[in-house]
């Protein structure tokens, strides 16, 4: 608390709005979408390499909130005043950090899959800008950062030395699925666990099921594309490539959004809904993308 007591003293409004945009480049929302655009538009392969990290540390990070259940830092020290205006994303156990996790699975994976030394300094930039925007708002601790850094650039590590090793992006698609999706139905059955025993309350339980039902869709969704679909992410037009985009994310947004009208709000509704979406994106529009281009 020491450490953030001193950042606290810094502060500015200038300042504010520097780490506000800093820890944006954390945020699951943007994460997903560069994911989405790698998948649908770029590089599919680097894409699956994101994902295998971010969904295995999504899951290790939630796990571990509901076990070690850290409160935030001004709920440890009430005389500690974060950043208003990031308290509103600062949800869940503070330990450990959900923004650095997210950032160190997209950009530390960018880092192993690129050759340029450059590209390599810019993207641990970028995670130690996130890291150090999350304690200077106020809503991590040292510890929540850098345990959070340390295991998810492990399991970005690790992973991606296993898709290499074992060609994982070629063959043996149904174990991995399988595997993963054991790992994610693991965790929320933990959560739920925790839940019954009145451990832990229903909004920590919901996370981990959603992060389970992303999981397991992915697992699902990489299984049946790499098997079955196969669709072509590439193109010579560069408008083609942003409507696609757009409409892909646009559509993606509103099954967010109406799944949560149509089924409602509970924790297996909630683990439904991420289960679905992540099908939309590496299901069921790569194969309407696919359609169409044969068409053409």
């Amino acid at each position: 608390m020491e450490f953030l007591k001193v950042l606290e003293s810094i502060r500015t409004p200038l300042l504010d709005r520097l780490f506000l945009l800093l820890t944006f480049f954390g945020e699951e929302v943007l994460v997903l979408a560069i994911i989405c655009f790698l998948y649908w538009c770029y590089n599919k392969r680097l894409a699956y390499r994101i994902c295998f990290s971010f969904f295995t540390s999504g899951l290790l990070v939630q796990t571990l909130k509901i076990t070690f259940r850290v409160p935030r830092p001004w709920i440890k020290d009430p005389s500690f005043i974060p950043v208003e205006k990031a308290v509103k994303t600062a949800t869940g156990y503070s330990f450990p950090s959900g923004h650095t996790q997210c950032a160190t699975a997209l950009y530390s994976t960018f880092a192993w899959n690129t050759k340029k030394t450059r590209n390599r300094i810019i993207c641990f930039i970028i995670i130690c800008s996130v890291m150090l925007s999350r304690m200077y708002l106020g809503v991590h601790t040292v510890a929540d950062v850098f345990v959070s850094f340390g295991l998810t650039l492990l399991l970005s590590l690790g992973t991606n030395y296993l898709i290499t090793r074992f060609e994982l992006l070629d063959k043996n698609y149904k174990i991995t699925a399988i595997l993963l999706s054991i790992i994610s139905i693991a965790v929320a059955v933990y959560s739920l666990i925790l839940l019954q025993g009145s451990v832990i309350d229903s909004k920590y339980a919901s996370d981990c099921c959603k992060a389970a039902g992303a999981g397991i869709g992915f697992s699902l969704g990489w299984y049946i594309e790499s098997t079955y679909i196969h669709f072509n992410e590439k193109s010579s037009y560069p408008s083609k490539q942003i409507v696609k985009f757009l409409i892909g994310i646009g559509i993606a947004l509103l099954l967010k959004v109406g799944l949560k009208v149509v089924l409602g709000a509970s924790i297996p509704a909630d683990m439904i809904r991420y289960f679905l979406l992540v099908l939309w994106i590496t299901v069921a529009y790569p194969y309407l993308l696919k359609r169409y281009d044969s068409k053409q």
